[in-house]
C-alpha cells in the first residue's frame, strides 16, 4: 500500500503510476461511497504556500493521493527516510488518467484555463486517446454568481472524473468548497497549468531534461520570472537538512 510521508508538516505519497491508476479505478467503480476522491501534486512551492490557507491545508491533508510531483520532494524523501521514490508529475498523471478513462469508458469533465486553451486541450485529448468521453468542459473564469450553473452543468454531464485547472491554491480551494455538491464525480484532480501544456502554449522540457530531473531548470530558462517561485528552494533545502539532524538526534535517544 502507498505510504504517506511527512515533509516539513506537509505530505507526499510513496506511490507509483501503476498503484495510482489502480486506486483511481477502484474509486470510480466504488458503489458504496459517493464521495469525491481527490488527487493533488506535492512540491516544495506548495509545501510553503499551502499552510497559509487553512481550508486548502486541510484539503491537502485529507487528499486521497498526493503525487510526488517535484524533484525537491523526491530527493527530500530519499534523504530523510531512505525511501527511493520516483517523481510522478501531475501533468503526466492527468494524461494517464485520460488513457484509463478512454479504455474503461469513464466520463470526464474538464474545468479551467482560458476558453481557447480549454477547447484546444479538449480537442487534442479526444484525438490523442481514442474513445475518451469528455462529456463537458468549462473555462476557468466562471464568476461566483454563475458557479451554481457550473455545478449543475457538471452534475448533468454525469461525469465520473473531473479535472480542475485553476492553479494553486485556487483549484484546491474550489474543490474543498464545492466537491460535496458534485453528484456523480468520483475522482477530482487539481492539474494547475496542464491544459496550457497540452494546448502547446507552454512547452514541457525535452525528455532528456526530464530524465535528468531538470525540468524545473528548463522552465526557468524559458520563463525567468519563475525565479520568484523558485526562491523557496534554498530555504526548503536548509529546512530539510535541519529536519534530518532532528531525526538523527531523536533516533539516538
Amino acid at each position: 500500500m502507498p505510504k504517506r510521508l511527512n515533509i516539513l508538516n506537509s505530505w507526499v505519497d510513496d506511490i507509483t503510476k501503476e498503484e495510482c491508476l489502480k486506486k483511481i479505478e477502484k474509486f470510480v467503480k466504488s458503489s458504496y461511497s459517493r464521495r469525491v476522491h481527490t488527487i493533488f501534486a506535492s512540491n516544495p512551492e506548495k509545501i510553503f504556500s499551502v499552510p497559509k490557507h487553512p481550508l486548502v491545508y486541510e484539503e491537502i491533508k485529507n487528499a486521497d493521493i498526493l503525487l510526488p510531483d517535484g524533484i525537491g520532494v523526491v530527493l527530500a524523501v530519499r534523504f530523510l527516510y531512505g525511501i527511493k521514490i520516483s517523481r510522478l508529475p501531475g501533468a503526466d498523471m492527468m494524461e494517464e488518467i485520460c488513457k484509463l478513462a478512454a479504455k474503461k469508458g469513464y466520463k470526464v469533465f474538464i474545468y479551467g484555463a482560458k476558453e481557447e486553451v480549454n477547447k484546444k486541450a479538449v480537442d487534442i485529448l479526444i484525438k490523442r486517446y481514442q474513445g475518451l468521453n469528455i462529456v463537458g468542459r468549462s473555462h476557468g473564469y466562471v464568476k461566483e454568481k454563475d458557479m451554481e450553473n457550473l455545478i449543475e452543468k457538471i452534475n448533468n454531464s454525469k461525469a465520473e472524473i473531473l479535472f480542475v485547472a485553476l492553479g494553486s491554491p485556487r483549484q484546491e480551494k474550489w474543490i474543498a468548497e464545492y466537491k460535496n455538491r458534485l453528484n456523480t464525480v468520483k475522482v477530482c484532480q487539481g492539474i494547475g497549468g496542464t491544459l496550457d501544456t497540452i494546448a502547446g502554449n507552454v512547452k514541457r522540457a525535452p525528455v532528456f531534461w526530464q530524465k535528468l530531473n531538470l525540468e524545473w531548470f528548463y522552465r526557468l530558462l524559458l520563463e525567468p520570472k519563475r525565479i520568484k517561485r523558485q526562491k523557496v528552494l534554498p530555504v526548503f533545502l536548509f529546512l530539510i537538512l535541519k529536519e534530518k539532524v532532528r531525526l538523527v538526534y531523536a533516533s539516538k535517544k
